[in-house]
């Protein structure tokens, strides 16, 4: 009987140990397909949104008008989703993106939109809370950025301190008025914000292509931020990524606000964030979308 029992023990423990295998392999097979299935879908998705961030004080609703021009003045249809989130990180929702509309407008706005350097990296880190929501319900590969302001400043913390999903492409990048430098003047007198932007410069996407527009009011500021502190973006961007661009509006409109409302902007914004992309997916771009700013 001894001899029986010994022999029978290794066949005992090679059954438990195959059935916790078991066990534990069910779930991470689970993750591994769900995460495959997820990928899969994400390489075949069509859809490349535009995905917008306002600037302080703003709402979720900041960009309203300028969705109704676009579709209006090009004879296009791109849906307007808009998100808002809470100081605890719940998101509400309002607005649809419709069937097969593959470059909808998302906005997303805070309910903390306060100024300050503090802010921003808060908004950022709730801005990651909604993108992660985002790139999970709609499983884009690809998108565009847009920034009115410190909404500029959002994004830029974003690049460098959340975003490392490889799966997923920033094409191109457009702010307007974004202070880079806050209210200084002098280049020289470096804010702590901009010191911060310009040691990790080196996390941003390197394939990225950046517009940041500066107005010019009183050819020095945009009545409220200094062109010197737009510029100064070029410290952060500035040979990190593929292509910096620094654009400067004058004339009507050009003052910080109204900024998003100037011709001269929306035909910057159509040619070089909506409408390249249009035009290589569909060919269907309205003629006036190709042709270059002047």
């Amino acid at each position: 009987m001894r001899t029986f029992n010994k022999q029978k023990k290794p066949a005992k423990y090679l059954i438990i140990l195959t059935t916790i295998l078991v066990i534990l392999g069910i779930p991470s097979y689970i993750w591994t397909k769900k995460n495959v299935s997820t990928l899969a879908g994400r390489y075949n998705s069509p859809m490349s949104p535009i995905i917008m961030i306002p600037g302080s004080s703003a709402s979720a609703d900041r960009f309203d008008d300028l969705v109704k021009t676009i579709n209006k003045q090009y004879g296009e249809h791109h849906s307007l989703l808009k998100l808002t989130v809470n100081t605890d990180g719940k998101i509400t929702y309002k607005g649809t993106i419709n069937a097969n509309d593959d470059r909808p407008f998302i906005v997303v706005g805070f309910i903390n939109n306060n100024d300050g350097y503090n802010n921003i990296k808060k908004q950022a880190k709730w801005f990651n809370i909604a993108f992660d929501q985002l790139k999970t319900r709609y499983r884009f590969n690809s998108f565009d950025a847009f920034g009115h302001s410190n909404g500029g400043l959002i994004w830029t913390y974003f690049l460098e301190h959340y975003f490392d999903d490889s799966s997923i492409d920033i094409d191109s990048m457009l702010t307007v008025g974004t202070p880079y430098n806050f209210e200084e003047k002098n280049s020289s007198n470096r804010t702590q914000m901009l010191n911060d932007f310009i040691k990790d410069k080196d996390k941003l996407p390197s394939s990225l292509t950046y517009y940041s527009i500066a107005g010019t009011q009183l050819y020095t500021d945009d009545g409220i931020v200094p062109i010197s502190s737009v510029d100064s973006g070029k410290y952060i961007y500035e040979g990190n990524i593929e292509r910096y661009t620094l654009i400067t509006l004058t004339g009507s409109k050009a003052q910080h606000s109204d900024m998003i409302t100037n011709n001269q902007f929306i035909s910057i914004f159509h040619q070089y964030i909506i409408g390249n992309k249009i035009n290589n997916r569909t060919g269907m771009i309205n003629k006036k979308g190709t042709e270059p700013v002047k």
